[in-house]
């Protein structure tokens, strides 16, 4: 069985990296900074949609939450809501706005610079600030997925040491964002994200007929808790019940700040590929979450209590539940395709993750500080540079044995983003008052409190609200300190409040 599963793993790698060298190829023609960095703002509306959602939905989708919901129920669904909410709301008020602002303001290619230029500032402290929170979280958003294709391999393949196949993966998603840019990270998203979809629906929809079937008995007992289907994990609306909502809720904000979903919005061609967007974004988002759910509570009834069992280190083997299903109910050679999702899944946002944070740098802190007059193939290489080092980085979080589980590392990085510029960013694109200094300094608090929530507050603080996820805190405290600064502070100019104006009328005749 595993050497069919291998095959079609190779099969996978080898498109993947073909599709990086045909880019590279095109981009010899056409190259540039920002036909590498945002594609010459010429995505379509599918392929920008699915880009956007699979560089999203990371392998957590595929093993973090289905683990979670098959071991402990829908009081996990929480997670699940705040996610459809938060992008249906971004694609609305988000994704048009800031595809003509960022237009408006000297055809900004990434977020830090967009932000400087909607505030005609000259002043460089929030390219850099922005800079440095990209790196750190994208180094920690990256070591999921790459320990994601750890588990993955040790899991299917029963390799003890998870390093090599996580070398691999890491080797790959660098080679193919190295070559190709924008354009190959987009194009292989947009295929992992339908491979991504096939994979969710196909295993519950076999699995519900199997459970189905006469005579069909589950592999192990099955032991489900008398809440496990109700929304409320305690079975009332309580104190723990009101912590679940609020930070399922919280996971909502993070798409109003995470950066390689935004700029996906910012290299949509036209309004007609907008509003394709818009539609194929939320529908594809809505219809992975409610397929990982199914898939966790078919599994459930499937599989049984097995892997709740536990280890010798105290975990059990619950995110490995769409592996043991898919593995349990199809032929070697369709299992490995349909297990092909989770390197989809972890690479089409590590590829993103990289390219953004590569970006950041090259744009806004290697020109603008350090060599202000770099041509467009200086930064190109200094952005690929910056592709290798945050790769290393994340390859050796991945493999410390104490950086803690997939889910985890995704929350952390989830509510760095958020945080920090979930505020900053609804505020440049809403009020015609936000000025620059509430700007930096909203993003500095949010990122702030939301790691010295993570840190440093225990879950029993705040009456037991210590334990809301750190994104809540973080979105809220950050977005009154935007609003408070800018009203203590002075007014924009004319000319930033004329560029508010100019971007506003531009979204309205577009609309």
């Amino acid at each position: 069985m595993n050497g069919y599963e291998l095959a079609a793993f190779i099969v996978y790698f080898a498109l993947v990296i073909g599709v990086g060298v045909f880019f590279f190829m095109k981009s010899r023609k056409n190259g540039g900074e920002k036909e590498y960095f945002l594609g010459g703002r010429n995505m379509s509306g599918p392929v920008a949609a699915l880009s956007a959602g699979a560089s999203d939905m990371s392998a957590w989708v595929l093993m973090g939450l289905p683990g979670a919901i098959y071991a402990l129920g829908l009081g996990q669904l929480w997670i699940s809501i705040g996610l459809a909410i938060g992008t249906v709301l971004a694609w609305i008020f988000v994704a048009p706005r800031l595809r003509t602002f960022s237009m408006k303001a000297n055809d900004s290619i990434t977020i830090p610079q967009f932000l400087t230029n909607r505030f005609k500032s000259k002043n460089k402290i929030l390219q850099v600030v922005c800079a440095v929170v990209f790196i750190v979280a994208y180094t920690v958003y990256a070591a999921s997925s790459i320990s994601a294709c750890g588990n993955l391999f040790t899991t299917v393949f029963h390799i003890e040491n998870p390093l090599l196949p996580m070398i691999i993966a890491a080797a790959i998603i660098i080679i193919y964002t190295f070559l190709g840019g924008f354009n190959a990270v987009c194009w292989t998203d947009f295929f992992q994200g339908l491979l991504m979809l096939a994979a969710l629906m196909a295993a519950p929809i076999v699995g519900m007929f199997a459970i189905k079937a006469e005579g069909f008995v589950p592999m192990s007992e099955v032991n489900m808790g008398e809440n496990y289907f109700n929304i409320l994990s305690s079975g009332s609306f309580d104190k723990a019940s009101l912590i679940d909502i609020l930070s399922g809720i919280a996971w909502g904000f993070g798409y109003f700040g995470m950066p390689h979903i935004l700029i996906r919005y910012m290299s949509i061609r036209s309004k007609k590929e907008m509003k394709r967007s818009r539609v194929i974004g939320s529908a594809w988002t809505i219809l992975i979450l409610a397929a990982t759910s199914v898939v966790a509570i078919v599994g459930r009834k499937y599989i049984g209590d097995a892997l709740l069992v536990v280890m010798e280190d105290g975990g059990d083997r619950r995110s490995e539940i769409f592996i043991e299903l898919v593995r349990s109910l199809f032929p070697a050679l369709l299992s490995g395709i349909l297990l092909s999702a989770i390197l989809a899944a972890s690479m089409s946002t590590a590829d993103s993750q990289l390219l953004a944070s590569s970006s950041a740098f090259a744009s806004d802190v290697y020109k603008p500080i350090f060599r202000k007059n770099a041509s467009d193939k200086e930064m190109l290489w200094a952005g690929r540079f910056v592709v290798i080092l945050i790769a290393i980085a994340a390859l050796l979080i991945a493999i410390n044995p104490n950086s803690g589980g997939i889910m985890d590392l995704v929350s952390n990085a989830w509510g760095f983003f958020g945080a920090a510029f979930g505020p900053t960013i609804i505020l440049s694109l809403y009020w015609k008052r936000f000025n620059y200094i509430g700007a930096v300094a909203g993003i500095i608090t949010g990122f702030t409190v939301d790691v010295l929530w993570l840190f440093v507050v225990p879950n029993e603080a705040f009456g037991g609200f210590g334990g809301v996820y750190e994104l809540f805190p973080g979105f809220i405290i950050g977005f009154l300190v935007c609003v408070i600064v800018t009203l203590v502070t002075k007014a924009p100019s004319k000319e930033v409040q004329q560029l508010f104006d100019d971007a506003v009328a531009f979204t309205k005749n577009e609309e």
